[in-house]
Formats: structure tokens, sequence, C-alpha cells
């Protein structure tokens, strides 16, 4: 769970993995050697990433879903919304999930709600991660008063409700679409992020390779995608992952209070719906529970991938 003050990756930025990629110390004078090098270690990685199941176990889970969100309105072309079938019918083999009490098919709106959630959670994970990675390479490298300012601008931030902050931005939207949810959770879920690169940045700016690169007159974005971001590669996945989870939380959370899309439908949004007409007061459980459990299972299988992908990177942590 995340703490809703401080983002979706509030408590996590101590994660250490080991680098996936190899640095320029160690084959700088030897032709060939570094992509001799480079393969050995993705092809460890992978080694143990195929045996590793809680990896497995959850990228299964989480593409299980991702496929029924992509392919299901594909079968599925009715409008979630519509009234299709008799009211409160409990699931059967024409309508899987039941109906709602307007007579709505709860499967469609699951299918079309799952397609959603992995929207926002992409969109946001690709926001939040791109803006944290450009602040904590930028603070990190730079130092001084680039790091300073960049520093200040974080904190301000990192310290602020962002769960609050969003109910407010999402309540004076008039409109409200998935997408702008998208992009608002992702510009406030950066900080965290912009703090675990820079410190991991501080770390790999002072190694030998990054020195061979200044000496060669390499600019210094080149140095810092060439040398320092490859050697964080594999902690900036797990970040991506946490990101995800957190933006698939954050959406459920102001869908369920009422501060979600205002068209379309969600996960959360049939969460809403389900307490706002008394689902469970009626005994209509299966209005609730698939949507409750798809975000539940969606969100414990990236964490669960997380937990894999952090013993598949450290080899502190790997089963033999």
């Amino acid at each position: 769970m995340t703490h809703p003050d401080r983002g979706p990756g509030a408590g996590v930025t101590d994660v250490t993995v080991a680098p996936v990629a190899a640095s320029a110390e160690d084959v700088a004078t030897v032709p060939g050697v570094a992509t001799v090098r480079g393969t050995a270690v993705r092809r460890e990685a992978l080694h143990f990433a195929v045996r590793n199941g809680k990896l497995v176990g959850g990228f299964a889970v989480v593409l299980v879903f991702l496929v029924a969100a992509l392919a299901g309105p594909l079968f599925e072309t009715d409008d979630p919304l519509a009234y299709v079938g008799p009211q409160a019918a409990a699931p059967s083999g024409e309508y899987w999930f039941g109906t709602t009490t307007f007579g709505q098919d709860v499967f469609a709106q699951f299918l079309h709600g799952l397609r959603s959630t992995f929207f926002v959670g992409v969109v946001a994970a690709l926001i939040a991660g791109v803006l944290g990675m450009v602040v904590g390479f930028t603070s990190g490298y730079r130092g001084g008063l680039v790091d300073e300012i960049l520093n200040m601008i974080t904190n301000i931030v990192l310290v602020l409700p962002v769960l609050a902050v969003l109910m407010i931005i999402a309540a004076y939207l008039e409109v409200r679409n998935v997408q702008s949810q998208a992009v608002i959770i992702g510009l406030f879920s950066w900080p965290w992020v912009a703090r675990a690169v820079r410190s991991q940045t501080l770390t790999l700016r002072a190694r030998e390779f990054v020195d061979l690169a200044k000496l060669s007159g390499a600019p210094v974005r080149r140095i810092i995608f060439r040398e320092i971001a490859p050697n964080m590669a594999s902690y900036l996945f797990m970040v991506f992952i946490l990101l995800f989870g957190g933006a698939v939380l954050f959406a459920a959370t102001l869908d369920f209070i009422g501060l979600g899309p205002t068209d379309g439908t969600s996960l959360g949004l049939m969460l809403n719906q389900a307490k706002q007409w008394s689902a469970m007061n009626l005994g209509l459980w299966w209005w609730f529970i698939p949507p409750g459990l798809g975000i539940t299972t969606i969100v414990g299988a990236l964490y669960i991938m997380n937990v894999g992908l952090d013993e598949v990177f450290n080899p502190k942590l790997r089963e033999t």
C-alpha cells in the first residue's frame, strides 16, 4: 500500500540492485570485450529470471489481465453502460458476471475497466518515470547550485499531500477522462523517483569509467545515458513497476470516491457505482467483487514481480 501524502513510491527508495549493464571500466581498452561482457551479464540475468517463481508467476498474472484488457473489448463491442439484460441477474452462461440493478453487463464493464486501468498505469508511470529520471540524473551529476534548486523543487512536491491535491484538481475539472487522470497522477508521482535516481547517480559519477568518459571529452548527456543510466537499468525497470502499481491504486481511489472519469468506465468506477446503489446490501456480490479482486490482483502481482526482480538482479538474494 502507498502513503497518501508521499506518492506511489513512498518507502521504497532504499531498494538496492546490482547493475546489469557492463561498465566501461571493465572493458575500456580491449575492443569487443564490452559487447561480450554485456551479453554474458544479460544471459545470466535471464537465466535467473526464468527460474524465479515470483517473477514468472507475477508476470503471468499481469499478462493474463493485459490480454483480457486488450482483446476483451474487441469481442464485447456493446456500450458497457448500456441496459442489455434483466436487472440484478446473477452470473450465468449468458451474463458471466451477472448484471447490475439497471441491467448492465458487469463482465463488459470489467473488460473495459481493465483497459482503463492499464492505460492509467502505463501513462502515469511513463510521465513520472521520465520526470524523475531527468531531475534525478541532472541533480546527481551536476551537483552544486543546480542540485540545490532541483532538490528544493523535489522536496516541495514531495511534501504536498498528493491525494488531497489530486482530489482538488479532479473536483474542479469540468470534464474528466482517463487521459487527464493519468497525466495528473504522473505529474505528482515523480519526486521519490528523482531522489532515488539522484542517490544512485551520486554513487556512479565517482566511478572510474565516468572519469574516463569525462577525459575523453564526452558531453554530459552522453555520459549520463551511455555510462550512468545503463548501470541503473535494472533499478529503473523496478521503479517503473512500482510507479505502475501506485498509479493504479491512486486512480482506483479517485474513482471510488467519485472523482474519476465522467465518461467511460473503470474498475474504480464500478466499485463506486456498486457502493452508490447498495450492491452489498442487496446481495449483488458479483457487482463489486470482480473489480475489487481485479485491482487487488493486478497490484499484488506487480509487487510480487518487483520482489522477484530484486532477487534476480541482486546476487545476494538469488536462489541457487
